[in-house]
């Protein structure tokens, strides 16, 4: 009977340590990643797909950025997306996220745009309130939220470059927590054209359980379930603890098809 008992403790305890080193995306709605720059049409058209049309309503959030933004960053993404209906939604302030009034274009929203700028001022309004509450129930109806640059990092688990100093610490105390729509991952972004291919390896060392996720400029995944595709014209590089050819990451390109829970191309 002890000798039994102890082939299900390890079993169970392999297979919790299986588990714990898989990534997930969200069990409803389409996360878009972007790795920021002059993304193109096709990333577009995936957002206005994902969220059901032009006329879709739609919530801004740009609150990365450091200017207070106007109409005119409304006014510019309407003409840019060929969206109708769009909302802005931006504050600095904890409290003003977390009340009622302020989430309620949230509450109809199909789709969510976050552009980007620092991701910690996303962290200091949004974490735990009921912006980000609703922001996750915009997913769970079925619609989707897309990011870029700053946009994108806020949509991983684990926070990189979240100092509020500058953005070349990849790792920050008090600035490490993301959104987690994609759980157990770190995403990067702008990675050749900023040359940082290799800065992930320095999260996942120090945080096996997280996957890096670094997307080049005008390139996007989008991640349905725990499956992602890649598409732009550059690339996305995954740095997964392993090596490879002597380099910590490799790259998909545009049409790769990525398992997040079994952290292989499909």
């Amino acid at each position: 009977m002890k000798r039994i008992c102890l082939v299900l403790f390890l079993a169970f305890a392999c297979a919790t340590a299986s588990f714990a080193q898989t990534s997930h995306g969200p069990k409803h709605g389409t996360c878009i990643v972007i790795g920021g720059g002059a993304f193109g049409a096709d990333v577009i058209a995936a957002f206005v797909t994902a969220a059901g049309g032009p006329d879709a309503p739609v919530v801004l959030i740009p609150t990365a950025n450091d200017p207070e933004p106007t109409q005119k960053d409304v006014d510019d993404f309407k003409k840019r997306f060929g969206m109708t209906h769009v909302t802005l939604l931006h504050t600095r302030k904890k409290e003003e996220a977390n009340s009622k009034a302020f989430v309620q274009p949230l509450k109809k929203a199909r789709g969510v745009y976050i552009p980007g700028g620092r991701q910690w001022r996303l962290a200091d309004s949004c974490l735990g309130t009921r912006t980000e509450k609703e922001l996750r129930n915009v997913l769970k109806r079925g619609g989707v939220i897309a990011g870029s640059s700053a946009g994108a990092t806020i949509q991983g688990s684990y926070l990189v470059r979240g100092a509020v100093e500058g953005n070349t610490a990849m790792m920050s105390p008090g600035h490490e927590q993301g959104f987690a729509y994609l759980k157990n991952t770190a995403v990067d972004q702008h990675i050749i054209a900023r040359h940082r291919e290799k800065d992930l390896a320095e999260v996942v060392h120090a945080h096996p359980k997280v996957l890096g996720i670094g997307i080049d400029e005008k390139t996007a995944i989008v991640v349905k379930g725990d499956h992602f595709q890649v598409i732009g014209p550059s690339k996305v590089a995954i740095t997964d603890g392993k090596d490879h050819n002597g380099l910590s990451y490799y790259f998909l390109t545009a049409g790769d098809h990525f398992n997040l829970k079994k952290r292989s191309n499909e």
